[in-house]
């Protein structure tokens, strides 16, 4: 089947799910699941202590400017997971295991357009279009559930600077660090092995720090074509990424909030930008570039619940801020701000949201390019400023377990230079939980 024809397909799979359903618009109109409780069993599991994550998730984009050509591109996840609360199935205090496998298929509009986009505008691409082994883990509770242990593979999103993934522009989606550093913090779907120990001193606060493998085999194309399910360990560990996360649960005015610092350190070895093994410009001379004992970085994250009804109706701002060494990190600091309104127009399930952003591209890297293009005759491109980036949605929810998100994006300066130029882009994010 032609990638346009699985595209229309899938599209019209999500508006039968929409408007094929009013026959029975009266049973489902409450139903968290689409295909609901089938006959009675999944309240039964539940109650037993297995609960099912069936969902798919789409993304359609399409360039009015920006780019060398007009196109549309679409791409999809289906995600299978599985939790089970093991001390209502065995009998074991305080443990529960996650599993959850993900298949990614589509194009990349950014890089069929040739827009020179540093972060996606579809953020649901990426990573290998294939099957991934995204969570297969164990976590421990003890003392009160005050320590928490979690152990197996782990995506590092999950839990260190974790953020919704409502917009459709990576710049505002999902773990923020992983989108500067995305060859050592490794975000959601492809996961490596790991632990994490989480101590919540009250109620409100905690503190966790964690230790993941660096591998590169695992964002490896090919590996993840052919092994990106599989329950292995591949060679080529160079180190590992260690986190560590203060997080704060505010309430102001009896509406709640998360504020999040944190840092990391990744030990494997890291090529500098612009320096050789001698301390010269390295594009000048064409010698190798000199190594680092380490990579690092700062974040914080801040969403806080200003208007409305706690947890319900009402404005949310969010601010996130990371920064990456600049001796190693291409793109080496990222800010977005933004603000989500759930129930407009007295529809508690619709929200609007509207984000704003800046990724900004090393100048040590863009100098060594250019430098490098005089020495060889080469012409590649590299930004020295920031890409900036706008986006508005609109989120309409016809039913608890399905949203068609309409939304409108402006990238300035793609990939941080002038020599790209701005694209408006208009797109479609939409999901079905099964």
């Amino acid at each position: 089947m032609s990638h346009c024809s699985r595209s229309l397909n899938s599209l019209a799979a999500l508006m039968l799910a929409c408007w094929g359903v009013h026959a029975h618009a009266d049973e489902i109109a409450s139903r968290a699941y689409l295909l609901g409780d089938w006959g009675g069993q999944r309240t039964r599991l539940e109650q037993e202590g297995i609960t099912f994550n069936f969902g798919y998730g789409s993304q359609l984009a399409h360039n009015f400017s920006g780019g060398s050509e007009r196109l549309t591109r679409y791409a999809d996840q289906w995600t299978f997971g599985v939790s089970a609360d093991l001390s209502r199935l065995w009998g074991w205090s305080g443990a529960t295991f996650q599993g959850t496998v993900t298949d990614r298929n589509g194009r990349n509009l950014g890089a069929d357009a040739n827009i020179g986009n540093n972060m996606l505008l579809q953020e649901i691409y990426g990573r290998g279009q294939t099957w991934h082994l995204t969570q297969f883990w164990l976590e421990q509770r003890l003392f009160a559930d005050r320590l928490q242990l979690k152990a197996g593979r782990l995506t590092v999103g999950e839990d260190f600077a974790s953020f919704s993934c409502d917009f459709q522009n990576l710049t505002f989606c999902g773990s923020q660090p992983g989108n500067l550093v995305s060859n050592y913090w490794v975000n959601w779907p492809t996961s490596q092995w790991a632990a994490r120990l989480k101590y919540t001193p009250s109620d409100r606060t905690y503190v966790q720090l964690g230790v993941y493998q660096v591998n590169p085999t695992y964002i490896d194309d090919d590996y993840a074509r052919h092994s990106g399910w599989k329950l292995d360990n591949p060679s080529g560990t160079t180190g590992a990424l260690i986190p560590l996360e203060w997080g704060w649960s505010a309430s102001f005015n009896g509406l709640p909030g998360s504020y999040k610092v944190g840092g990391w350190y990744n030990t494997s070895d890291g090529t500098d930008l612009y320096q050789d093994v001698h301390g010269n410009p390295r594009g000048v001379t064409g010698a190798p570039g000199m190594q680092h004992s380490g990579q690092y970085g700062v974040y914080l994250s801040f969403q806080q619940q200003v208007t409305g009804i706690a947890g319900g109706r009402g404005a949310t701002v969010f601010l996130n801020v990371s920064k990456a060494d600049r001796a190693t990190a291409v793109l080496d600091g990222q800010l977005a701000a933004g603000a989500m309104y759930q129930g407009p127009f007295e529809r508690p399930r619709d929200a609007i949201g509207m984000a704003v952003g800046a990724t900004h591209n090393n100048a040590r890297h863009a100098d060594f390019v250019r430098e490098n293009n005089a020495r060889t005759g080469q012409t590649a491109v590299a930004g020295s400023g920031n890409e900036y980036v706008v986006e508005l949605f609109y989120n309409w929810s016809p039913l608890p377990s399905v949203f068609l998100r309409p939304n409108l994006q402006y990238v300035r300066r793609p990939g941080g230079t002038g020599l790209n130029a701005d694209a408006l882009v208009i797109g479609l994010k939409s999901g079905i939980v099964f």
